[in-house]
């Protein structure tokens, strides 16, 4: 399964169907998904292996327990990490591209520039609060902190420097 939402009915019945004794369910959906790398999908494997269970792939048609079963899944394991490893690479390209463009990767930030400035001002009146503050600017306390990084040294720093700009 690939999402919360969905259910593993459909994959039950078709294990029921291929005379699976006993049912194991998990949210992997495909080969590729149960390791992260061809040596970890082995491992994996070999574990339920030496424990003496057969790992069968319906979707892919292999079932271990035979030695035609193990080639195939051997290639299917080293097929699915090559697979991977293309959409990692173009991944990378494609972030590498838009960075060389000058788009912004990643989160969008929380505060414009013109809110910074704003909370600075509002908090060099004592009135103030960090708390109301956040509030006006729809932002949580934690936020205010981060981009307005001298309240850590105190807000009495941050009133001294706005009123020495002033002059």
């Amino acid at each position: 399964m690939s999402t919360k939402g969905q259910v593993l009915d459909r994959q039950i019945a078709a294990l029921n169907a291929a005379d699976c004794v006993r049912v194991f369910a998990d949210k992997v959906p495909s080969l590729d998904r149960l390791g992260r790398s061809i040596q970890d999908l082995i491992s994996i494997v070999s574990g339920l292996w030496r424990r003496g269970i057969g790992f069968r792939s319906l979707p892919e048609s292999f079932d271990t327990t035979t030695p035609g079963g193990r080639l195939v899944f051997h290639v299917f394991a080293a097929l699915a990490e090559f697979i991977r490893e293309l959409i990692v690479q173009g991944t990378h390209e494609g972030l590498a591209a838009a960075r060389a463009r000058g788009e912004r990767i990643g989160r969008p930030s929380a505060m414009t520039e013109e809110q910074v400035r704003h909370a600075r001002a509002l908090l060099t009146d004592p009135e103030n609060t960090i708390t109301s503050i956040a509030k006006l600017l729809g932002v949580s306390r934690t936020t205010i902190y981060k981009y307005v990084p001298e309240l850590a040294a105190g807000r009495d720093t941050l009133v001294s420097s706005a009123r020495a700009a002033s002059f």
